[in-house]
């Protein structure tokens, strides 16, 4: 008998078990990247077959650092906008919320699948400025609730590339509309980098599709023209890359060195208002 918590995921949700497994192994690292003991602390109470998601200790970094920036990039709008409302969207099983530990001033709603949400409720203890919204993100019905009088934080790691262009595209209207003035923040793979998906073992075997594909800030700023540029990185000149393994360092110079390599994966941050 175990007392274990059973998951049974498929496609785009089942990835959310690579990402937490990487956090979780690398919160016992002597050099860990995030010191993500909730993760840890998650994966212990889940019955599950980690080998199948193929992360493993040496390639975890892989996954914390890109949480990581994203880490850096809400700290540095949340220190500016102590009372604002933050939407993580496709949230996982991520401890974002816990590791940030914003002020009460703050109202952070983490929004991803009903079965997902559901998993949060059990896994993480209740906060009273910390809300689970149960929806698939492109449905426009979760947004009427949230309070618009706040600037806002719109957080999407590991997302987009999972949504159409149409959805995502009105997804982010949609948010430009409700609120009067916030960020976005989120990842991005180029044509490139989801044409070459099938190398990618998470995603093949959660059985996943990659569909939205950004080569440059302009595909997001056509679309939505009341944004305004922030940041655009390269996920491979992101900060922390030296900690990587050898192998996957010289991987990540031989992909710089590259045309149209470079930005196979890049990191958006947009503002408005």
């Amino acid at each position: 008998m175990t007392d274990k918590l059973k998951v049974d995921l498929t496609g785009a949700p089942q990835t959310m078990l690579a990402t937490l497994y990487g956090k979780a192994l690398d919160a016992d690292l002597p050099n860990s990247v995030l010191h993500d003991t909730y993760a840890a602390d998650v994966v212990r109470r889940i019955d599950y077959d980690w080998s199948r998601t193929t992360i493993t200790a040496a390639n975890s970094p892989g996954v914390t650092l890109r949480t990581a920036h994203f880490d850096n990039w809400a700290k540095q709008f949340l220190d500016v906008h102590p009372k604002a409302v933050v939407l993580h969207l496709g949230c996982g099983l991520d401890s974002r919320y816990y590791r940030l530990d914003p002020g009460p001033g703050v109202d952070w709603y983490d929004i991803d699948y009903p079965q997902v949400a559901a998993l949060r409720r059990q896994l993480y203890p209740p906060r009273e400025h910390c809300h689970i919204v149960a929806a698939s993100v492109t449905d426009p019905a979760w947004l009427v609730g949230i309070p618009a009088d706040r600037p806002v934080l719109m957080i999407a790691e590991g997302l987009t590339m999972y949504l159409s262009e149409t959805d995502g595209h009105a997804l982010l209207r949609r948010i430009v509309d409700h609120f009067s003035s916030g960020e976005m923040q989120f990842d991005a793979f180029s044509r490139l980098g989801v044409k070459l998906q099938w190398l990618n073992g998470v995603v093949r075997r959660s059985g996943a599709t990659l569909q939205w594909a950004m080569d440059e800030p302009d595909d997001v700023l056509t679309a939505v023209p009341a944004l305004r540029l922030s940041s655009w990185v390269s996920a491979f000149d992101a900060a922390g890359y030296d900690r990587l393994p050898l192998s996957l360092r010289v991987a990540t110079v031989l992909l710089r060195a590259i045309p149209g390599a470079r930005n196979m994966s890049q990191y958006h941050r947009y503002s408005w208002g």
